[in-house]
């Protein structure tokens, strides 16, 4: 009898896939972005199925599913859409009640920012404000969205054209990860800290030399025919 259980994906319906690529692709880092309705109203909401995606220039991808209730758009997406603009505010054990609670079906046109006395600061290069209570906060331009699948996904392609770091957290090189203590979404209604972090040298030197100490050893006599 194997240890594993095969699931075969053809034919997967929304529900199942959705289950399966959420407990499995875990932890996932959580954009609480901001936006602006036509009304001028500020929406906020966290998404989760978000990573960067570029670094020269900067961009950052965020996949925005259709309400499963009614296959609408969600407002989110639809102001990004209309404006060409939103904010990724980084989503921390400090706020991660609040974060939380901006994930609730609030009906179409309703601020969560509002409703739950969220404090905002204006940005410097878009319309949308940002989080003040989020240590961290991207400014965004959309770059491309590229609808996926069946039509139920939509990935939102952004640039990041301003960051805001504070500066309990930002040396001018690099950003404290660790002092910052983001939060990560799991399968289910489970969200999770940093937890141990473990220490590995850099094998290879990323731009900027982020984390670099030095020529890594050479593994040439591994290698099949050295």
């Amino acid at each position: 009898m194997s240890d594993f259980v095969l699931i075969d994906g053809a034919g997967l319906d929304t529900a199942t896939g959705y289950r399966l690529i959420i407990g499995c692709v875990v932890p996932r880092p959580i954009a609480w972005i901001t936006t602006v309705g036509a009304d001028g109203s500020v929406n906020a909401a966290p998404f989760s199925s978000y990573n960067y995606v570029a670094t020269s220039p900067p961009m950052v991808a965020i996949n925005i599913a259709a309400r499963a209730s009614n296959g609408d758009m969600k407002d989110t997406a639809r102001n990004i859409r209309a404006s060409g603009e939103f904010v990724v505010n980084v989503a921390t054990e400090a706020n991660m009640e609040v974060m939380h609670r901006c994930g609730a079906d609030y009906p179409p046109g309703v601020s969560e920012t509002d409703a739950l006395g969220i404090a905002l600061l204006p940005s410097q290069r878009v319309k949308p404000p940002r989080i003040a209570i989020s240590p961290v906060q991207m400014e965004c331009r959309l770059d491309q969205a590229v609808t996926l699948g069946r039509g139920v996904n939509t990935l939102y392609i952004g640039e990041v054209v301003a960051f805001h770091i504070h500066r309990d957290l930002y040396d001018g090189s690099r950003i404290d990860s660790v002092k910052m203590r983001p939060v990560a979404r799991l399968g289910g209604p489970y969200y999770a800290g940093l937890g141990e972090i473990f220490h590995r040298p850099m094998l290879q030197r990323p731009p900027g030399g982020e984390g670099w100490g030095g020529e890594p050893e050479n593994h040439a006599a591994d290698k099949p025919g050295a």
